[in-house]
């Protein structure tokens, strides 16, 4: 099953998408997610100008063989760029493969291992009634897990919170325009303001109900630990990113000082991102994307070392993972022991109408399909009415003018 033709198609019906195309000899067509979110452009012409000419002739079979040559043949390893065009290639491989065997994906990585993939929504609000309308819009749609996620006093505009002129009642970041928007921090006030939040929530809706918090990245150390130790009362089911992770051996310091379950690594691009964090348990949820992180070969052999130590998937899934790499994560999620819980962000109806799916939602819980392959098919002619729109995410500055991470 040699392939004969590689396309990168990109497309923005919602937002921004970059997807590879591989067809092999006897016909078959598989996909990839390459989509990296406000750079989707270097991803396109990784692909375009570098991987493409490599894969022409190839056997479509040998997916280990090729991820190895690809990560080994490029000399310059990892970073964004490289791992999210290598896993475009993975997943497409990996949907070839499962077609040709006429099964749906998760039956050749071991079969299921669960009837249902448990989801979390993103619950988000400017005050605490808009928060509460929010997380029981999320509860009446099946979710079951919840992300609170609010606006802090003093600071203008917050990661997760929904704008009040957003055309969708989901949050979504990244901005079409020619420059990315400017928003403020105050990591004091944040700090002061957080706990309450979560007292709150707890209070009107229960001790039942998983809650789940993303500090995205905006913290120091010493202060994502204090914020930890204070919403311990809250019993988090994760508290994401408290710190820039670049750093591994800044969660030693957190860890030591609060039992709040910690997620970390939408941003990590590979295993070695997280190497002392598994090793030494660092962290309790590994949140990749299969899109950023070398597709499900490498994300399987990452989830499969964190199982040693007891660590669980989170795998990162808002609207900058196209439906193809949600598929491929639900794939994943199915087989694995380890599976933790899966972010789920639904997607627009323009995105919807491009990639046509077969995953569906249930009370809560997804599930991939038993269509052979992935199970997400591309319209190519819908895909062209949406060309390539600018779009960046914001990033933050302090009171004094000083960048900050967002």
């Amino acid at each position: 099953m040699n392939i004969v033709a590689a396309e990168v198609i990109v497309t923005s019906p919602d937002r921004n998408f970059v997807t590879l195309k591989l067809t092999t000899d006897d016909g078959l067509t598989g996909w990839g997610d390459a989509t990296l979110n406000g750079r989707e452009l270097s991803v396109a012409s990784y692909l375009t100008d570098h991987v493409v000419p490599l894969l022409i002739g190839r056997d479509a079979h040998r997916i280990e063989d090729t991820w190895q040559f690809l990560y080994r043949s490029a000399y310059w390893r990892r970073g964004p760029v490289t791992m999210t065009a290598i896993a475009a290639v993975d997943v497409a491989l990996w949907d070839l493969k499962a077609k040709a065997a006429g099964l749906p994906l998760y039956q050749l990585l071991g079969g299921a291992s669960r009837t249902g993939i448990m989801a979390y929504g993103h619950a988000s609000g400017r005050d605490q009634e808009e928060l509460f309308d929010s997380i029981r819009r999320h509860l009446d749609e099946g979710f079951r897990s919840i992300r609170v996620q609010t606006s802090v006093p003093g600071i203008d505009a917050v990661y997760g919170v929904i704008a009040p002129a957003a055309a969708s009642e989901h949050y979504e970041p990244a901005q079409r325009a020619p420059l990315p928007a400017e928003e403020d921090w105050d990591s004091r006030a944040y700090l002061r303001h957080i706990p309450t939040v979560f007292e709150a929530v707890r209070n009107e809706f229960g001790p039942e109900l998983p809650l789940l918090h993303d500090v995205h990245h905006r913290l120091t150390p010493i202060q994502a630990a204090r914020l930890g130790k204070n919403l311990e009362p809250y019993d988090l089911f994760w508290l994401e990113d408290c710190t820039p992770a670049e750093n591994q051996e800044a969660l030693r310091l957190v860890r030591n000082h609060t039992v709040t379950p910690l997620a970390i690594g939408e941003v990590f691009n590979t295993v070695w991102d997280y190497q002392a964090l598994i090793r030494e348990q660092l962290i309790d949820y590994v949140r990749s994307a299969v899109t950023h992180t070398g597709g499900i070969t490498a994300m399987r052999k990452l989830l499969d070392y964190a199982a040693q130590y007891q660590i669980k998937s989170g795998i990162h899934g808002p609207t900058d993972i196209s439906p193809i790499g949600m598929a491929a994560a639900l794939h994943l999620d199915l087989a694995i022991h380890n599976f933790g819980i899966q972010e789920y962000m639904p997607h627009g109806p323009l995105t919807n109408e491009v990639f046509r799916q077969s995953f569906n939602w249930h009370y809560g819980y997804l599930h991939p399909g038993d269509q052979p392959g992935l199970g997400v098919e591309l319209d190519e002619e819908a895909a062209a009415r949406f060309p390539y729109q600018p779009a960046y995410l914001p990033f933050n500055r302090l009171k004094d003018g000083t960048v900050h991470d967002w």
